[in-house]
């Protein structure tokens, strides 16, 4: 009423709860329904915009009455549009809303969404749709997003609402989730901003259109406008909107979501993530079946009446302004400004001199080690980061002795189960550096003044570009330095209240420039010297990026670092992380040049080569997390603090999690003031490096957990099996613990609670090693010897090994060389029906504890005669693997995953390993919803593991904090009794595994530890293939070195046993689950804490999980159900049992539906364990279905299964097929036209015959996207791709009768794709990294080869394309491309080579 608006009435919308669980039950809202006459003098959409203002006004309204209202929540308010949502599943939504079953509710369209809540908790208002959207996906960067629209708040006026704009603010909210918050920013762009819902949508998923060389101007100008407007909401995201005139769905750069829809004969659309969600759709109603491509929008228009184009729609809205003469007029660029002042004299050339190594007093001020230069730097000058390996095994920044830069005491954030991460190098198409920065216009208008800001190519700025910016003026930009230095004695005298007022002097400064209107702030701490000390430049910039957020003044300035302290990709990392729109390192790019002159390398060569290292590394962070730009990720915070006080959270880094809270700006003060006493000691002398010994153990310097002295003992302790020697051993390492660990804070017992119990009456030593398991180490990055000794130890003990992602040789699965536990990342190396039919234990790799949201590759000398077998690869052809969950969306893929699993092996347990990090405990949830049976949480200190020092050092969290969230969200959602909780974190003593029982964990991972008992020293060369003892090497001579006994691993595990048995005596416990979860018995050991670890709050980790949920158990005692016995498959099983047994034809016809999944990999399993790897005759048990198949159709199909689908099928089509038949071709009940246009219709879903190794599949119709991914020796044939085809391929034939997405063939390294190349643009959109193309029409072999592919294609499928093209061979064959990869062209010339040479060996001795 107050907004002039007319309430008509309120209604009771009928409700019934009858059928709610008791969580919903307990939290049901009061519902009720308003009525809003709308004004004669109001149009709709200005109706809707009233509408829109009086509920942001009563949502502030009630959100100021307090606690009272908090749950108030306006489900829509419009005159086009009705939500009905709830914390309901599908089938309660329509059992709840009785509206929603009225016979005369009618509605022209509906939007209908059912989300697995993974990373938050259900609530009634976070169901969805939200108001004018609904969202299958993740906002990867929604802190910077949500910080950007508070400081537009600034800036943002509606030329609608004019005076009463700020009555819509706030733009974005902490109580809403991640789509919560979108559909805040699009009802914001639309109802005030003026634009139309499907304009708003792209500017917030924009497609990657920054690399896309045929990307027309018209669009190219739309996006480069628009991001100067606003940065994109980043992630895996199919959003669908409607606002009652439009109704459409967008998909993300990537292509991470699933969306298939139909059209048919009278109009209707239905648009879902999977065919077949209309049962009662008959197929001859079809007239079109098609799929949301990577970008691109699909988009219905009431008023107009039909669908509109993806390229009609964008391209009206691109041209509705002078997009590209505004861009032209408007945006400056820094390269340009640079050359502009180089060429007017105003700015110097760069020299060809390098400049003197800066002195060791400034690299020691600015926080630089030997290490850094040695290990870091110098590595840097070749264009790539440096590689490690063997994790890290020192401590944390707040439990470390030694100073260490801010940026340290952060972790970065990772993607596991929720979002895939993102190949940055093999989907470089998708990724962009650029960044507008600079003061922004209203978000809220469209003119000439959005787009100008300056665009920066890089976040790593050179010295020369910001020597520019600081000094002159170009097109009105020009810059204010801000000095970051403060006096030493004043820091020295008052501590962390001197850093405290020279960091709000920096704020209050920065300020000032924004007042002043000033488009650029340099913080500059250049003025360091002997009298000034800095501000951390991580602590200066979080600042001031924070403060002006809350101001809302941070969308009117441009903030740059010119920093000495960044160096290492970590610390630019997080000045971009946390608002830095640029950082220019001057002192790294000084050290590079002179180490470069001395190395004999041009300077300015070696400085562009770490500026794009630096950039590179940031990429890689970034997508880890699913992050594509730069633009994005500044300001997101996608990372955890670990030991960070409030105050200085609060201060500089608002927003981010710290679970452990801990030091402040004092302990800051300290450590900055170590760094600058080591740059000016006493005296006039100039300092010595510094060399704390973090990568590498050093007498006196940094502790680490793996000492010479330590490995010396365990390995005495592990020949000799005397409990003597253990206990020296775990002595030593519990004293490295105390100085390296959050565990070795811990005291265990001495409490009182439980009387001590005889040792004799504790539970045999026998029995707990049966909870131990060796850490999943691939053949390939440990030798065959290694892995086979773990392999004998473990199932000796009648414990578990892991054969890590690079599977296993099949002679070993009938002795005692198997390993119970078969790891794979779903369509990892050699995963077939035999290898997981051979299985106690499968175990899914959502993420690595050394480089966690990354892949890895395998280099081809590693790749020898057994791993190439064992992989089903070609030997001497390196092996790249894609990000650990490549083909996993979302947590109802992982699902997906655990359900093919368990149907591939019905015995088996099935294991999801997730690595440590905030928000670990709600994932596991998730996973545990999903029917995994076993968790590992694994920490984030990894193992053999190669990979960039950046990711060893700084990503993933401590294996207890992680292990202590899981399990107590586990038992708050009554979860914790379904599931096995295993911790694998550097364990290495009893008293580590009896600390992690108490936190929760059941089982136990070891994997460094029993690599030292073999022999391992510790050199870190295991990426190297230079492993001095012989375990991380596939060199023959090496490995010959190799002295290890599985008995060395057996007594080692042992002993440890028995100290577990002394604590449980100790604590009072007779057998090991009374032991798990009893939090309460570890507290805080005073003794051993230091200066700063002091300050660390252990209270998350220490809180007990029984109270959260008293009812629940603290470990399993129940089986998941995983709904095999009513899946299809096992009502099929009578009808083609016998005939297994036999070996006998049989064939079986059915229907089949989209709830149907992973039909064939149940009747596989049964094949494989009966007749092994080579499986029955082809075509021995034959499938006739007919209907919309289910995802994972044909998962593992065995040899001698076929399987042909009348109809069509979802996602995962043909995933892992291991010898089998799959074919699908469209319905004969489809009309002749659709027939004969098969080619252009969809067939199948994302991600078919993803890591697929033997068999043949032909699909009558087009594949989406990632079709063959990881393909190492299937035959495929399919009349069009989407993107990223035939990436990662190392093996098998993949015919493309049809056109192909972007990206085809990144990665691939084997096998060869045919591909029908009909206008002679295939190479514009093939990745040509790996790769080389010629004309099939130039080799007479590979048209006959060709040519028996299709011919066969035509024979399963009837396809009319394939008839077509056999009835025009010469002419069609002319227009196919082969696609060979160059190392398994060179490795087929070798071959060539060497049977030439034999032959005439042959030759010669017979004609002797």
């Amino acid at each position: 009423k107050a907004q002039g608006l007319e309430v008509l009435g309120w209604r009771k919308p009928p409700v019934d709860n009858s059928t709610l669980g008791a969580m919903s039950v307990e939290t049901e809202p009061l519902i009720e329904q308003i009525f809003v006459g709308k004004p004669e003098s109001l149009s709709a959409l200005d109706f809707d915009r009233e509408l829109y203002i009086a509920r942001r006004v009563a949502e502030n309204a009630a959100k100021a009455e307090g606690p009272a209202l908090d749950d108030f929540y306006a489900c829509s308010l419009s005159g086009r549009t009705i939500t009905y949502k709830g914390q309901l599943t599908t089938a309660q939504v329509f059992e709840y809303y009785g509206d929603l079953r009225a016979e005369d509710y009618m509605s022209h369209m509906a939007l209908v969404h059912s989300r697995f809540s993974t990373n938050t908790f259900p609530s009634w208002p976070r169901a969805q749709p939200n108001r004018m959207l609904c969202h299958n996906g993740e906002i990867n960067t929604l802190r910077g997003n949500k910080n950007m629209l508070t400081s537009r708040e600034g800036v943002a006026m509606s030329e609608y609402f004019k005076e009463r704009t700020p009555q819509l603010f706030p733009l974005a909210s902490d109580d809403h989730s991640d789509s919560g918050n979108f559909d805040m920013c699009v009802e914001m762009l639309t109802l005030a901003g003026g634009r139309p819902l499907h304009e708003a949508v792209m500017m917030m998923i924009p497609e990657a259109w920054e690399r896309a060389p045929d990307l027309p101007q018209w669009k190219r100008d739309f996006y480069e406008y628009h991001a100067c407007v606003m940065e994109p909401w980043d992630g895996p995201a199919m959003m669908a909107f409607t606002d009652g005139r439009f109704a459409g769905a967008n998909l993300d750069r990537n292509g991470l979501r699933p969306c298939r829809f139909y059209v048919t004969k009278d109009d209707h659309v239905i648009l879902a993530s999977e065919v077949g969600v209309v049962a009662h759709l008959k197929e001859d109603q079809v007239v079109r079946k098609g799929r949301l491509e990577p970008g691109r929008m699909f988009l219905i228009d009431f008023e107009r009446g039909g669908i509109v184009d993806d390229a009609e729609v964008k391209k009206s809205v691109a041209e509705s302004k002078p997009y590209g003469q505004w861009v032209k007029d408007g945006m400056v660029r820094l390269s340009d400004w640079v050359n502009a002042k180089t060429a007017s004299g105003e700015l110097k050339p760069p020299s060809a001199a390098a400049p003197p190594m800066p002195s060791t007093r400034v690299l020691n001020a600015a926080g630089y080690t030997r290490e850094h230069l040695e290990m870091i730097l110098r590595p840097m000058t070749s264009g790539k980061e440096p590689l490690g390996s063997m994790g890290v095994d020192t401590p944390l920044a707040i439990l470390s002795s030694c100073p260490r830069m801010p940026s340290h005491y952060f972790k970065q954030l990772f993607a596991q189960v929720t979002n895939p991460p993102i190949d940055p190098i093999r989907e470089a198409c998708v990724m962009s550096l650029q960044c507008p920065v600079g003061p922004e216009a209203n978000v809220l208008s469209v003119s000439a003044e959005g787009c100008k800001r300056l665009m920066v190519d890089e976040p790593c700025v050179a010295p020369d570009a910001m020597e520019a910016i600081k000094t002159t003026t170009h097109a009105g930009w020009s810059a204010v330095q801000i000095d970051t230095t403060f006096d030493v004695a004043d820091a020295r005298a008052r501590g962390g209240a001197a850093m405290r007022d020279a960091i709000a002097r920096i704020c209050d400064e920065a300020r000032s420039a924004v007042a002043a209107g000033k488009p650029l702030v340099v913080l500059s701490d250049r003025a360091m010297s002997e009298s000034r000390i800095a501000v951390p430049s991580l602590l200066a910039t979080g600042a001031v990026h924070q403060s002006l957020v809350k101001d809302k003044e941070r969308t009117k300035v441009g903030l740059l670092v010119d920093t000495a302290d960044a160096k290492e990709v970590h610390d630019f990392a997080t000045l971009v992380g946390y608002g830095a729109d640029g950082v220019c390192p001057y002192v790294a790019f000084d050290a590079i040049a002179a180490m470069a002159e001395r190395d004999g390398v041009q300077p300015s060569t070696a400085m562009t080569k770490y500026q794009k290292a630096v950039s590179f590394g940031i990429l890689k962070v970034m997508s880890k997390m699913g992050i594509s730009t730069v633009q994005s990720y500044k300001g997101a915070q996608i990372f955890e603090a670990v030991g960070l006080g409030e105050e200085v959270v609060d201060t500089c880094f608002t927003g981010s999690t710290s679970r452990l809270k801990g030091v402040g700006f004092d302990v800051l003060m300290e450590d900055a003031l170590r760094f600058h006493e080591a740059a000016y000691p006493e005296g006039s002398r100039e300092p010595d490096y510094l060399n704390f010994g973090d990568y590498h153990w050093r007498d006196g310097g940094e502790a680490h957990y793996n000492t010479p002295a330590a490995m010396v003992a365990l390995q005495l302790a592990a020949r000799t099996n005397a409990r003597e020697a253990y206990d020296d051993y775990s002595k030593l390492i519990n004293e490295a613990n105390s100085r390296v660990t959050i565990r070795g804070l811990l005291k265990i017992g001495n409490d009182g609670l439980l009387p001590e119990v005889p040792l004799e009456e504790v539970e045999p030593a026998s029995e707990i090693v049966k909870r131990f398991a060796t850490g999943a180490m691939s053949l390939g990055s440990i030798s065959p010897e290694t892995h086979e000794s773990l392999a004998l130890a473990m199932n000796s003990l009648g414990g578990k090994s892991n054969t890590g992602e690079g599977g296993e040789d099949p002679l070993r699965f009938a002795d005692q060389r198997r390993s119970a536990i078969k790891q794979v990342a779903s369509g990892r190396f050699g995963v077939t029906s035999n290898y997981l039919a051979n299985s106690d234990e499968i175990q899914i790799k959502m993420a690595q504890g050394a480089k966690p949201g990354e892949g890895g590759e395998l280099p081809g000398y590693k790749v020898t005669e057994l791993i190439g077998k064992t992989r089903g690869t070609t030997p001497g052809v390196g092996l790249i693997s894609p990000p650990p969950h490549h083909d996993i969306y979302s947590i109802e893929d992982l699902a997906q995953l655990i359900f093919d699993l368990k149907s591939a092996n019905t015995a088996a347990r099935i294991s999801v390993k997730l690595v440590s990090e905030v928000g670990v405990g709600v994932v596991a949830s998730g996973v545990a919803k999903a029917k995994a049976d076993h968790i590992v949480i694994a920490g984030g200190d990894g193992g053999t593991g190669a990979a960039v020092w950046t990711s060893i050092k700084h990503a993933g969290m401590p294996v207890e904090i992680g292990l202590a969230e899981a399990h107590q969200t586990l038992v708050l959602n009554g979860l914790r009794s379904r599931v096995t909780l295993q911790s694998d974190g550097q364990l290495k003593s009893g008293r580590d595994v009896a600390v992690a029982a108490l936190l929760g964990a059941e089982e136990f991972g070891f994997a460094t530890a029993p690599l030292i008992a073999l022999g391992c020293i510790m050199m870190r060369k295991c990426h190297m293939n230079t492993c001095p003892v012989g375990i991380a090497t596939q060199d023959e001579d090496l490995r010959k070195k190799f002295v290890g006994q599985p008995e060395h691993v057996v007594n080692f595990l042992w002993l440890v046993a028995e100290e577990v048995r002394g604590y449980m005596a100790q604590l009072g416990y007779r057998t090991f689950t009374e032991m798990v979860g009893k939090t309460e018995r570890l507290t805080v050991d005073e003794a051993k804490l230091g200066p700063k670890s002091s300050t660390l709050d252990l209270s998350p980790i220490l809180m007990p999980a029984q109270p959260l949920m008293p009812e629940e158990t603290m470990y399993k005692i129940m089986e998941q159900d995983h709904g095999i016995p009513d899946r299809l498959d096992s009502k099929l099983m009578p009808q083609v049992k016998a005939a297994i047994e036999a070996g006998t034809p049989v064939k079986v016809t059915s229907d089949i539906v989209n709830i149907d999944r992973s039909f064939g990999a149940i009747i596989s399993n049964y094949v494989s364990q009966k007749w092994g790897e080579d499986g029955l005759p082809a075509g021995t048990i034959h499938f006739d279905l007919k209907g919309h198949a289910g995802q994972s159709l044909g998962f593992t199909l065995a040899p001698g299964v076929s399987v042909h689908v009348e109809g069509d099928a979802n996602d995962y089509t043909g995933k892992g097929l291991s010898g089998g038949e799959l074919v699908v071709y469209p319905s004969r009940e489809l009309g002749e036209d659709f027939k004969r246009a098969a080619h252009k219709h969809m067939i199948v879903g994302n991600t078919c015959l993803y890591g697929a190794t033997k068999g043949t599949a032909f699909y009558s119709g087009r594949a989406g996207e990632r079709f063959c991914v990881r393909n190492s020796g299937a035959i495929a044939v399919v009349e069009g791709v989407g993107d990223h085809g035939c990436e990662y391929m190392t093996g098998g034939r993949a015919v493309i009768l049809g056109s192909t997405g972007n990206n085809f063939a990144a990665g691939m390294s084997g096998g060869i794709a045919f591909v029908y190349d009909a206008d002679g643009t295939f190479a514009d959109r093939c990745n040509m990294e790996m790769v080389g193309l010629s004309s099939v029409a130039d080799n007479a072999e590979d048209a006959a080869e060709l040519r028996g592919y299709v011919e066969a294609h035509a024979e399963k499928t009837g396809s009319v394309l394939a008839k077509e093209f056999l009835a025009n061979w010469e002419e069609s064959a002319a227009k196919f491309t082969k696609v060979l990869p160059h190392d398994y062209a060179r490795v087929l010339a070798e071959r060539a080579a060497r049977a030439a040479l034999a032959g005439a060996e042959v030759k010669s001795s017979q004609s002797a």
